[in-house]
């Protein structure tokens, strides 16, 4: 049984507001036996339709590459590192601070890179602010997100890169600054539409301002550094699921990735974070570090990195 307000509300001419609809709430045994579409996935496992998603990392470690690479993968159809589309999504790429022409660089090296299929060029639709006659709608606001809606028609995924930019009214350590664009998203959400939010980390490592952000989040993902990293490797991260609903098992442990380039093409090879830390202490030993400098700068005991090191020496 479906229960309404006993009495009618108030008309639109009383009130002096727009006609809001009345709330529909549902007993539990009616609730039970609703046949509900299942959720599935726009990007499996890390990105749920009608899911609310996080992605934040320390400035320069390649947080844009990643963004649009999740955003090729779920607009073509495409594996990504260890997630996988099993079919092409509309997604629109609203970006806040990248140079248009940087943006077509990396995305058509990236598209090639993947081999991105054709119904990817058709599903991925970006907004970029160098094709602006305007400033970009600031998504804290109402406003802004009222000039966002016509190009929402038919979208499953809004990717938003970064929120220091696209959001800029109110303080960002403030959860009450945060609440209009929570309300947002949650509507969003109510209307099958997926956000993935990039967003910057704060000097703990974690994500910047209110952790009040996480709470409506379905997933959250954290980029971070190898404790063995050169500036000349680029975009070379671990990957993390700090918050993972329904990610268990092996899906929900972290991972390295790395982006190469080849012949103007970019791929990312992925490794597991203890194949990674192999690779890493075999760098560190040539180079005539002892086990205890390999254990510090790796950040690791002492009896792990000798451990490393027996495994080196069994694989010969």
């Amino acid at each position: 049984m479906i229960l309404h307000a006993e009495h009618e509300p108030l008309s639109v001419q009383q009130v002096g507001l727009s006609p809001i609809p009345q709330l529909v709430v549902v007993n539990m045994a009616d609730f039970l036996s609703m046949q509900l579409p299942e959720r599935g996935f726009l990007l499996e496992p890390v990105i749920p339709t009608q899911g609310i998603v996080i992605l934040y990392a320390p400035r320069g470690i390649g947080k844009t590459f990643a963004a649009l690479s999740m955003s090729l993968a779920v607009a073509g159809g495409l594996s990504l590192y260890n997630w996988r589309a099993s079919k092409g999504n509309k997604v629109l790429y609203v970006d806040g601070e990248m140079p248009a022409i940087a943006m077509q660089e990396r995305l058509h090296a990236l598209a090639c890179g993947m081999a991105a299929p054709e119904i990817a060029m058709q599903n991925l639709s970006l907004l970029t602010p160098d094709m602006q006659m305007r400033s970009m709608p600031d998504l804290a606001t109402i406003a802004g997100q009222k000039a966002l809606e016509p190009y929402l028609q038919a979208v499953d995924l809004l990717v938003l890169d970064n929120i220091a930019t696209l959001c800029r009214t109110g303080k960002e350590n403030e959860s009450q600054s945060w609440q209009p664009m929570q309300t947002w998203l949650l509507d969003l959400r109510r209307r099958g539409i997926a956000v993935l939010l990039v967003h910057h980390a704060g000097k703990s490592g974690d994500q910047r301002g209110t952790s009040a952000r996480e709470d409506i989040m379905d997933t959250v993902i954290s980029l971070r550094r190898p404790k063995v990293y050169n500036m000349a490797e680029g975009a070379r991260f671990q990957v993390h699921l700090t918050k993972a609903r329904g990610i268990t098992g092996k899906e929900a442990l972290p991972f390295e990735v790395h982006l190469n380039a080849k012949d103007n093409l970019l791929h990312w090879d992925v490794f597991e974070v203890a194949e990674a830390e192999l690779e890493q202490i075999k760098k560190l030993l040539d180079e005539g570090y002892s086990i205890r400098e390999c254990a510090e700068e790796l950040g690791i005991s002492k009896s792990a990195a000798h451990r490393l090191k027996l495994k080196l020496e069994e694989m010969g």
